[in-house]
């Protein structure tokens, strides 16, 4: 697997102290993050400390809003309100960062995640306001991250205020919502929810960061599902040697790619309006868009929400009921835009969890029903009439969550013929009106199964010697 290890940099005195604990039997590890605070770490940079006396730090002391701390107070913003923060002046700040991500760079790390964006804005007394701060701090920041680090390599965090998000040019990976939290039984649906509905903003002008989550967890297959369609990067933060490998394996290909999704995943258009937290009805449902097909993940989400009372995510009906929705082709809103000249609407819909195939005339749906924190992804893909009156439909890889994804080119091969590319390992799926009479893996025959009642075949593509290999499928049907 491609493995990317975040670890958290300590600031100190004439050194910088990168901490990384991970059992020396991981070999393979490509890409290492470091985590640091945007103000180098939670409590700043000390003032006077020897060796960093250049940076001219200050003690300050954020002030948040009557607003926000009615709202949400936080311990943690408490903390640094009361004890300080040690804020590099703006002007000397990129000396700090280039400091700071040059030396990481010479050590061998490939980005940095950056912390507590957020904080800046209650420290804008005495800088000119927040505005000003702020866009001298992530100038510095982009400036410093264009100079010591390949591709961009920076994941923002604690960032959703305007101040920063406005601020930044070239900053491309933003977080969507809170921590996962493994032990809050209340945080787990509003996670899905929250990330959802905040890239319908966040997905116009940055690439939505769902966060990490435990493969080994009660909700492990939920989370996983709904990283699966949200066109982001797959992060877990399993114990070492504590991992489901028959889960990451529907999210990660042998190479040790993923399937990702073209876009970031928002919600379809019939939820934009609903609240599917708490209205006790409405099922969320996530689409994004592969080369192909598209994919629309549905969720039960019901049963938690915010406390205004208690200040805190709440389980507010531990049994909430099963829900009733349905699924359409028209859910995938740029459909149209993979399904090639002369696409009718009708497509042919796979559903991971249960294994179905059904074929849907354009507008129809597909009655959806999924009780409390339950899931189910649903590949969708145009349908495409053959020369011959057959009609075919390139599902892809079926035992991962995003099956589309694992097809990357669809052509016609004469009156009957299909030719399909396709990434990956496994059982590859596809849905043809009539037994296909011959289907080929880079030019050699192979076995196949057929269902006649819903018209899938089946076959196997075994694991590609080169990484990001695409196997040339030929199928006559």
């Amino acid at each position: 697997m491609m493995l990317l290890v975040f670890f958290c940099c300590l600031i100190q005195p004439d050194k910088i102290v990168a901490i990384l604990i991970f059992p020396t039997s991981y070999t393979k590890i490509r890409y290492v993050y470091v985590w640091h605070a945007i103000t180098g770490y939670w409590g700043g940079v000390r003032p006077g400390a020897d060796g960093m006396e250049h940076y001219q730090s200050k003690m300050q002391y954020p002030v948040s809003s009557p607003g926000v701390q009615k709202n949400e107070p936080c311990e943690a913003f408490n903390s640094i309100a009361d004890n300080g923060l040690g804020l590099v002046d703006p002007d000397k700040v990129f000396s700090f960062y280039n400091e700071l991500h040059s030396y990481l760079a010479s050590a061998g790390v490939d980005g940095v995640k950056v912390d507590v964006q957020n904080i800046l804005e209650a420290l804008g007394g005495g800088h000119g306001g927040r505005v000003l701060l702020s866009r001298k701090y992530q100038q510095a920041l982009e400036a410093s991250i264009a100079r010591n680090f390949r591709d961009n390599g920076i994941i923002c965090c604690m960032s959703h205020n305007t101040d920063n998000l406005y601020s930044s040019k070239r900053n491309a990976v933003v977080r969507a919502s809170d921590d996962f939290w493994p032990r809050d039984p209340a945080s787990h649906t509003i996670h899905i929810a929250s990330v959802a509905y905040n890239t319908v903003f966040l997905g116009e002008f940055m690439q939505p960061d769902w966060d990490m989550f435990h493969s080994v967890h009660p909700m492990a297959e939920y989370h996983a599902a709904a990283r699966a369609v949200g066109g982001c990067a797959i992060y877990v933060s399993d114990k070492p040697g504590n991992h489901d490998f028959d889960l990451l394996r529907k999210l990660v290909l042998p190479d040790g790619s993923i399937l990702r999704a073209k876009l970031p995943g928002r919600p379809t258009g019939d939820c934009l309006f609903s609240d599917p937290a708490r209205d006790g009805k409405s099922i969320l449902k996530i689409w994004n868009l592969n080369a192909h097909s598209g994919v629309i993940g549905a969720f039960n989400c019901q049963g938690a929400g915010w406390c205004r009372e208690g200040k805190k995510n709440l389980i507010h009906d531990v049994q909430p009921g099963t829900i009733t929705g349905a699924v359409r082709g028209r859910d995938v809103s740029r459909l149209q835009e993979v399904a090639g000249d002369g696409w009718n609407g009708d497509v042919v819909v796979y559903s991971h969890v249960a294994g179905d195939v059904t074929v849907l005339p354009k507008d129809a749906a597909l009655p959806v029903t999924l009780k409390p924190r339950e899931y189910e992804v649903f590949t969708v893909v145009p349908l495409k009439r053959l020369p011959n009156g057959a009609s075919f439909a390139p599902i892809g890889l079926i035992g991962m969550f995003n099956s589309g994804g694992a097809v990357t080119e669809v052509r016609c091969a004469g009156g009957a013929g299909v030719e399909v590319k396709v990434r990956g390992a496994g059982t590859v799926g596809a849905y043809s009106s009539a037994r296909p009479k011959r289907v080929a893996v880079d030019s050699e025959a192979v076995g196949f199964s057929y269902d006649d009642g819903s018209g899938l075949a089946m076959f196997q593509v075994g694991v590609p010697e080169r990484e990001l290999y695409s196997w040339t499928v030929s199928i006559e049907c």
